[in-house]
């Protein structure tokens, strides 16, 4: 079966020779939600900009459901919903006026428009706040909204570009269920953009890794943390005398550090090693004060393939929402 999305070799690079992208290549399945994460400025946003026709690639190509991203950006424009990191409501307009906006935008007839927009904003609990000022909605509420504008037009394919961006925690995983929803009822091919560890692994069925303009490394969540091969168990030991006896155990250990009582080693498959050691320490009557045992993370994954850790800039992104807040309310 034909890819719904293949791009080959897209490439874009600034004024002034800043390659925000740099000679990309992935296929995209119809009906799979595909992850790219990294950190803000890795060209996750660059490369959904030019998906989107938005931004002309400098050099290489895509394609969406056989359209040519530079030759039938129109009909690509007309079958895809975008939900962008920005807030783009308007404040001035009330939830429902946006959706009606947008409609008109694809010319859908208004009575199909209505109905279409009560549907969406009942999905997203935004029903009773519909004829509300956007200027009045929290910022999940702003979120939800601009995830539903995204779905007006029933797209085939849809891009999130870090559609959690400075929400809490708990608004973050309301819409993860909102998302989960989308793939589950209509079928919807996703493209999410993220550089939030946890929302990758819960969302994506394949994901790459973006740094630098480029992708590292492609896979599902399971198989990039699997690459690592190896589990980490953690023992922590009443006494440094004995931690000693888990340095002892004959079959070898990857021992990672040892000091103060506590032992931390690498092993293939903790779900088959650790009953050995236990059954090691039991025989030698040394008992445990603590243990632990740690898969591979993508953040993990990420530090293999980037040498840097992938940390979550909240504050930062509370700080960029507010700005976008600001600059809408100007215009």
């Amino acid at each position: 079966m034909e890819p719904i999305i293949k791009v080959e070799n897209l490439t874009k690079i600034y004024k002034g020779g800043v390659r925000a992208v740099d000679s990309i290549s992935f296929e995209i399945n119809e009906g799979e939600v595909y992850g790219l994460l990294g950190p803000n400025g890795a060209g996750k946003t660059t490369t959904i900009n030019m998906l989107t026709t938005r931004l002309s690639p400098t050099s290489g190509n895509a394609m969406i459901s056989g359209h040519d991203i530079i030759r039938h950006s129109l009909d690509i424009r007309k079958m895809i919903g975008v939900v962008p990191q920005d807030l783009t409501a308007d404040e001035d307009l009330s939830g429902m006026e946006n959706l009606l906006m947008v409609a008109s935008f694809y010319d859908i007839p208004r009575s199909i428009a209505i109905e279409r927009s009560k549907r969406l904003l009942e999905m997203v609990d935004l029903l009773e706040a519909s004829m509300r000022q956007v200027r009045q909605y929290s910022g999940g509420m702003r979120k939800r909204l601009e995830l539903i504008i995204g779905l007006i037009n029933e797209p085939r394919v849809l891009f999130l570009d870090e559609p959690t961006l400075g929400l809490d925690v708990q608004t973050r995983t309301t819409m993860w269920d909102y998302i989960k929803d989308l793939r589950k009822n209509y079928g919807m091919t996703i493209i999410l953009t993220s550089h939030y560890l946890e929302e990758i692994d819960a969302l994506a069925d394949r994901v790459s890794i973006v740094d630098h303009g480029k992708i590292l490394i492609t896979g599902t969540p399971t198989e990039l943390k699997a690459s690592l091969k190896g589990d980490i168990i953690s023992f922590g030991f009443r006494s440094a005398s004995d931690s000693q006896a888990v340095l002892e155990y004959p079959k070898g250990l990857d021992v990672i550090s040892s000091a103060d009582g506590m032992v931390k080693v690498r092993v293939e498959n903790a779900d088959e090693s650790l009953p050995e050691l236990m059954s090691f320490l039991f025989q030698r009557g040394i008992k445990l004060h603590t243990l632990s045992v740690q898969k591979p993370s993508l953040d993990e994954v990420f530090l293999q393939y980037t040498g840097r850790s992938l940390r979550e800039e909240g504050p930062a992104d509370r700080m960029k929402v507010m700005m976008n807040m600001r600059r809408v309310r100007r215009t």
